[in-house]
């Protein structure tokens, strides 16, 4: 073999690797038995005592039930579970939630870089009640729809409601919401259209696509000395300068389902490696 060969075998040696590791984390059915525990980094982690988030409730159902990604933290289920509550009370619509964990968290096969320690979920933009009408007992034939134009250039003020600022303003208030992330013209027009107590813009983060949910990120739990909590945010709403860069990005094009793909992952704490194996 060419020396010049050995980088790229090294990395197809991780590629391989990390698939290996995403298949044992996505067979386990069941969480471990016992306290709940964050452990490690959204991108490198795992949860201990895993809660699981029934499939439906007040003001919210969750979607591709076949996956068995609806666990957490239990501060995650209970953040949930009171938006769920905030979202029928207010007649605001119903929250379709996407991933949060695996039972045990750690990596997945597909979708997700982080998700891996129980403190993340995405919950989808649509908040349209009928949304699942004619889904399969899965709700796993159903596509999250995008609030962008089809040119991804800007927001479709047709599908963009001031629900969907409820929404998101009532999930920032809850203390234990550390940052939630959205494309960068939904940003945008929170920037210019909030009036009054901003502060909870600060939470509110631009990331490249999610035009069709908002993936929302708990603080690390009083009850998670592993967890390893992210660098804190920049004071301010966030309506500035990074603002505009985000928006000078070239519009980003959809992505198939499996976009994700399997890649090396960061190594796990050494709890994580106990954690899979425990009956």
């Amino acid at each position: 073999m060419k020396p010049s060969h050995l980088p790229l075998l090294l990395a197809l040696l991780s590629v391989f690797a990390s698939q290996a590791e995403s298949r044992g984390w996505g067979d386990v059915a069941s969480p471990t038995p016992g306290a709940s525990e964050a452990i490690g980094e959204t991108g490198a982690g795992c949860l201990a005592g895993g809660v699981r988030l029934p499939p439906e409730g007040e003001g919210y159902k969750v979607m591709h039930l076949e996956r068995n990604r609806n666990y957490g933290h239990p501060d995650l289920i209970h953040s949930l579970v009171e938006l769920g509550r905030s979202t029928a009370q207010g007649r605001w619509g119903e929250l379709h939630v996407g991933d949060l964990s695996q039972p045990r968290g750690g990596p997945m096969r597909f979708g997700h870089r982080s998700h891996q320690n129980g403190i993340d979920v995405d919950v989808w933009f649509a908040l349209d009640p009928n949304l699942v009408r004619h889904a399969d007992g899965l709700r796993s034939n159903i596509p999250a729809p995008s609030l962008l134009t089809s040119d991804q250039s800007r927001l479709n003020h047709m599908l963009w409601d001031a629900n969907h600022a409820r929404v998101l303003e009532a999930a920032a208030r809850d203390r234990r919401v550390d940052r939630i992330f959205v494309n960068a013209h939904i940003k945008q027009e929170l920037c210019r259209t909030v009036r009054g107590d901003r502060s909870w813009l600060q939470k509110i983060r631009p990331w490249h696509r999610h035009d069709d949910h908002f993936h929302m990120r708990l603080a690390c739990p009083s009850n998670s000395p592993g967890c390893i909590p992210q660098k804190p945010l920049e004071s301010g709403d966030g309506c500035d300068a990074s603002l505009d860069w985000w928006l000078s990005l070239p519009p980003l094009r959809p992505l198939p389902d499996n976009h994700h793909g399997p890649a090396p992952s960061p190594a796990l704490p050494r709890e994580c490696r106990a954690l899979l194996s425990e009956r």
